[in-house]
Order: C-alpha cells, then structure tokens, then sequence
C-alpha cells in the first residue's frame, strides 16, 4: 500500500488525528536541532570508524547540556562531541529526563499561571525537551546517560524532605558538601520570574522550593555520577543556575575539570572559560593574560573600528538599540538635561542576571546601588545624574519584569531635579549620551570596558568585567564609593596611558576571549545559530583554529585565548 492510501486508511480511526499531531510536532521540534544524520552521511563509514575506536580514549568527556531543549546548548555542545570523538576522546552527553522539578528551561513567559508551575512544575516543557535530543544523539552515534539513572528513590525523599524543611531565610546560604546550592536555586528562581529581588508571596517562596529541590537532586546525581572516576572533564553552557551551576561545583568537588561556554558578542564567536563560570573567569583573569601581547597602531585601529561598529550592532549576534538616535539636540529634549553643565552617567544592568556572589560587590544588588546612588545626587545640585536603563529590559529574550525605572519611581515619587533617565525603550544611543559624562558609575555592564577604551571615567561598584584590571576606579564598599562620589566631577578625561590600556584590553576581551567558529553560522529565529559543516573533514585538526583552540582547551587544559594579534602586523 503506499503512504497516500495509508494515510487516507488511518484518517478512519479515532487514533489517527492525536498520533499524526504528536508525529508533527516531534518533526517541528527536531527542526531546531541539527540533523546529524545528513551532515554526516558522506562520512558514514568514517564516523562509525572513530565511535569504534572512542571507547579506549585517554580523555573521557562529560557533555552536561542537561536541558535538552535549550536549542543553542544543544547545538552548539552536539558540536562538541563530534569535534572532540574526531580527536580521539571518549564523549558522553548528559541529559535531564524530567528528572528535576524546575530548571533553566523554566521561565516564567511559558506560564500565564505561575499557581500552576508552583503546583506542577515544568512537565510540559519536560516532553518537548529530552526526547528530541535524545533522538539527535542516537542518531548521531553520540552516547548519551540520563539524569534520573544517577537518582535513588530514596535519595529523592530526602532531598524533598530537605527542600521543604529547611527555613525560607536559610536556603539561599544552603551548601551541600561545599556545593552552594542554595545560590544556584536562588538565581534560578530569580531567572524565572526575570526579577532582583523575590516577591515575599506564597507562591514565590514555592517556586523558590522547587528550584532548591531541583538543585539538590542535580547535587545527589552529580556526587554519585562523578565519584565513579569515568570522567575527566565536564563541560556545561553557563556554569550558573540549575542544573548547570551545581553540575558544574559538583564536578569540581569530584576532582573534574571544569570548561563552561556561552555565546560572545561578536557573531560567529564564542566564550570558553575554566573551572568557573565566565562571570567570575572575566574578573578573576590576571593581567598577565592580556598584559604582554603584541600592540601596534594596527591593532590599535582594529578594535577602535569594532568598538564603533558596536554603537549599531553591526558585527555582533544581537544589538539592544535598534535604529538609534545619536543628537545631542534629542538628548535634551528628551530629557530635558543641560550639556553644558557637567554630568555623571549611570548605566543600569538586567537586575535578574546572573544572581550569584561577588567578593568585591559594594551593595547587595543593582537596585540597592542604584536607590542609594540618586539619594547621594539629591544632594548634589552642582552634578547631573543621566540613568541609562538597559534596553535589555523590554527587548532581551526574557524581559524583565521588575524593571528599574518602575524601581526608581516607586522609591522617588518625585525625581530631583537633577537627576534625568533615559527609559529601556528609548532610541537615545548609550554611547552618545555617556559621551557627554563627566565619569560614568557601572554595577555589571560590560559597556564600562568600552567607555574605559574611549577615555571615558569608569567607578564600578559592582562585577563588571573591567574591574581589576587597572584602568577603572574600583571601590569595594559603600563608604568608599560616596567618598569618591564626593571628589567628582573630575578634571578631564582618563590620562593617555590609561586610555591605551583600556584599548589593550578590551582588544583581549573582544578579540581574544571571544573565539570564532567557522562552524557555526547565524541564523533566523531560534536557535540563533546552526551547525554549517559540509562533512567530518570540517571538524578535523587543522580545519578551524578556533576549534582546534577549543577543543584542545577541553582535552589538555591549554587557556582559551583566540590570539587574534598575530593575524596582523
């Protein structure tokens, strides 16, 4: 019989319409991902070949996508595992089967009853994650274990019992054999409500719960998955939240080597930091890595040139200011400020992001730095305060919804007359408008290491990646923040040497740091980048210096630094 006249056959049955629906899906679903199959079907044999011959690797790799629907880890990890089984090493990809009661994969947009994800959690989304990238890697060859193998019953009546008796004050501080699983969870459930700060509601503190069990049981998998010595390194996308962060910390625990990745800037590049995730390996990296490169006014002119480019965006994955506006005129009516009088800039982060501890923080928060900021301004009729909240409130891919301009209306009803915002949706360019500042003050924003390059005073308060690195004015408490508030405004711009520093860096940070792949290429909608290979001899040695960069950082530990300076003269 052929497929018209079964099709029309099994259009007679009740039970067709329900199956032909989930066949679909799955299909639509599967589009996302790459399709292992047809890249690799010239090279069939070969393939077969190196997975034969994987299981008596010296090197022994952990691929922790845990989420399998997060399509851009999905992808981009996938990649991985071939690029590094073509180089000799054993690869295993680990997968959450519904195993956790929340995850990354939780975000609050999926849930207009967030009553019902408190009560049920993300099952929903569970049936839409595991089995499409199980199938990807079954197809591929790719050997894969699930999370919930790791899991005893009994282990997960106990870390219920846990999760529900600890104290709700107790449980951001909660460590587990030195694993900060309470942090992880914390900055999970502030994640999924895209807030700083948790609503003190019933429902808030039990989605909190269900992160914290989820991130013990991520603890109790990982610790018996990990004490079994099959693996030699783990290597997960963020290295924060649940289940990564506690992955992650597990492993380390376990004597694991550690690599974590996200996606960079710049298009086509990507970030791959030891042991930690990139948030704290960008604060903690020593002058030493950038310090002693090559530097000529070619270098020089490359980084001026992408630092310009990114006042539109035009070489990066995403821009955050769409058709901006760069007059002064706007500026001032916009706003109303003066230019001619001087005035301090301030640049907002995404409150929610990346919720975790800094040593060096001199506030708890973004929106407790930026209430106490403008009360200092109030008092300081001879400054003007410009706040620049972050687009990224309404046009990132989870919006904020404790946005900081609502924050700061709720704490000054009334604004002094000196202070002067410039709202998320506004096109007003950043750059222009911090331009025009005296100094500009930074919690998290990776703009300070741009402003530092263009000359520009930069006070972090908080962990911004430019701090420490000798070129920003870095306080690390609140009484040393206002005291150097009290010596603003400055004389003049940063001093020539100091502005070349701040060049000389932010070439590392955006030309080193940030590998690319040739791999990998943009595309339309989601996820943002797809697998563009033509066969195995693309993923070789020799083929990418990127990925051979990558590949050797994952396997023998080597820093991931792109040495993007010897390419010119």
């Amino acid at each position: 019989m052929d497929r018209q006249r079964l099709k029309h056959s099994l259009q007679r049955y009740r039970w067709y319409r329900p199956l032909h629906l989930a066949y679909t899906g799955w299909r639509a679903r599967q589009q996302g991902l790459p399709r292992w199959d047809a890249l690799l079907h010239e090279d069939r044999e070969q393939w077969r070949a190196l997975l034969s011959h994987s299981g008596n690797a010296e090197a022994r790799v952990l691929v922790a996508t845990g989420a399998g629907g997060h399509l851009p880890s999905a992808t981009l990890e996938s990649l991985l595992a071939v690029a590094l089984t073509v180089r000799g090493a054993s690869v295993e990809v680990l997968l959450c089967d519904a195993a956790l009661p929340a995850c990354m994969m939780s975000e609050i947009n999926w849930y207009q009853d967030v009553e019902r994800f408190a009560q049920a959690g993300p099952a929903d989304r569970c049936r839409q994650c595991f089995g499409p990238a199980a199938d990807m890697l079954r197809e591929c060859g790719i050997s894969h274990r699930a999370l919930s193998a790791s899991l005893s019953e009994e282990q997960r009546l106990h870390a219920a019992e846990q999760a529900a008796r600890i104290p709700l004050e107790d449980l951001r501080s909660h460590r587990e054999a030195g694993v900060a699983v309470g942090e992880h969870a914390m900055a999970g459930a502030l994640r999924f409500f895209a807030r700083a700060e948790l609503e003190s509601t019933p429902v808030a503190e039990r989605v909190l719960r269900r992160f914290f069990l989820a991130a013990l049981l991520t603890h109790e998998a990982a610790s018996a998955l990990f004490a079994k010595g099959e693996h030699d390194v783990v290597v997960l996308n963020h290295g924060i939240y649940v289940p990564q962060g506690v992955l992650a910390e597990t492993a380390r625990r376990h004597g694991v080597r550690v690599v974590t990745w996200h996606p960079a800037y710049r298009r086509g590049c990507f970030i791959f930091s030891h042991d930690e995730t990139y948030h704290h390996s960008l604060l903690t990296e020593p002058p030493e890595a950038w310090d002693a490169m090559r530097w000529s006014a070619a270098h020089q002119q490359d980084i001026e040139r992408y630092l310009r480019s990114r006042w539109q965006g035009e070489e990066d994955w995403e821009t955050f200011q769409r058709d901006p506006e760069f007059s002064e005129h706007a500026l001032e009516r916009e706003t109303g400020i003066d230019v001619s009088r001087p005035i301090v800039g301030l640049l907002t982060n995404v409150a929610w992001d990346a919720q975790l501890h800094y040593k060096a923080n001199a506030f708890p928060n973004m929106l407790d730095w930026l209430r106490k900021t403008i009360a200092y301004f109030a008092g300081r009729s001879d400054l003007q305060l410009l706040i620049r909240i972050h687009p990224a409130e309404v046009i990132g891919k989870l919006p904020s919804r404790q946005p900081a301009q609502e924050e700061i209306e709720r704490a000054f009803p009334y604004l002094p007359p000196n202070v002067f915002v410039i709202s998320a949706r506004s096109r007003l360019s950043t750059y222009t408008a911090m331009s025009l500042c005296n100094a500009v003050l930074i919690y998290g924003t990776k703009t300070g290491v741009e402003l530092a390059a263009a000359g520009i005073p930069v006070v972090v308060a908080g962990e911004a990646w430019i701090r420490g690195k000798g070129i920003t004015t870095d306080v690390e408490s609140q009484s040393e923040y206002f005291r150097f508030l009290d010596t603003l405004p400055f004389d003049g711009r940063l001093p020539p040497q100091t502005q070349g520093r701040g060049l000389r860096y932010a070439y590392h940070f955006f030309f080193r740091r940030m590998i690319p792949l040739r791999s990998v290429r943009e595309s339309v909608g989601w996820p943002p980048f797809r697998v563009a290979i033509s066969g195995l001899s693309d993923l070789a040695p020799g083929a990418c210096s990127g990925l051979d960069l990558v590949c050797d950082g994952i396997l023998r530990g080597t820093p991931f630094v792109h040495k993007a300076e010897e390419a010119l003269p």
